[in-house]
């Protein structure tokens, strides 16, 4: 079910470094972005695909984790990404990306849970020096985001915002980590006087 997958691709922050993700996946992976809508049908991203650990380990300092959590400087030894895709913008075909790579992450992240992966989506980071341990033309490409990858190690909760309207997520005791979601009613918006029929 779709909806089932919706819900199980969330953002994982702990991996298991034991367990790999291969060139050929990650390329796998990128064919569901290459598939997927493009405004104007331009499709100007481009990807770099990190499956060896040197080059996760290279590009993981350069990467913020979890600005909710304060406390927490990001995944320990061991629980580190054992797989990157950098989704860069080509200047050279537009020099805006709309709302490309956003698309495209989403599908990569749906496709890696399908596949008894997950990640993070990442848009904190330091573009500096992911481009310079990855060497990327500076004068062509924009870094947009960063897919960190791997087999998660944690457990992530969905619920409901309470009476506080706190959105932030958070971890309790046993390292579950709990991400308010805003109830369905107060997202859909209707016309003055209209009424919903429920179901």
């Amino acid at each position: 079910m779709l909806k089932e997958l919706i819900m199980k691709t969330r953002s994982y922050r702990r991996f298991d470094e034991s367990v790999t993700i291969d060139h050929g996946t990650l390329e796998e992976l990128v064919d569901f972005a290459r598939c997927s809508p493009s405004s104007a049908n331009l499709q100007p991203l481009k990807y770099f695909l990190c499956s060896d650990r040197a080059s996760v380990e290279r590009i993981f300092p350069h990467l913020r984790w979890a600005g909710y959590l304060e406390e927490w400087k990001g995944p320990a030894e061991g629980e580190h990404p054992t797989a990157c895709i950098v989704i860069l913008g080509d200047t050279e075909i537009t020099s805006s990306f709309s709302c490309d790579h956003g698309i495209a992450a989403h599908a990569i992240m749906l496709a890696a849970t399908e596949r008894g992966l997950g990640g993070c989506v990442i848009g904190s980071f330091e573009k500096r020096g992911i481009r310079e341990v990855l060497g990327i033309d500076e004068s062509r490409f924009e870094i947009l985001l960063v897919l960190a990858l791997g087999e998660p190690v944690e457990e992530v909760i969905l619920e409901d915002v309470d009476d506080s309207g706190d959105i932030r997520y958070w971890r309790d005791e046993e390292g579950r980590h709990h991400v308010p979601k805003r109830p369905l009613e107060e997202l859909i918006m209707t016309l003055p006087g209209e009424d919903i029929e429920e179901g």
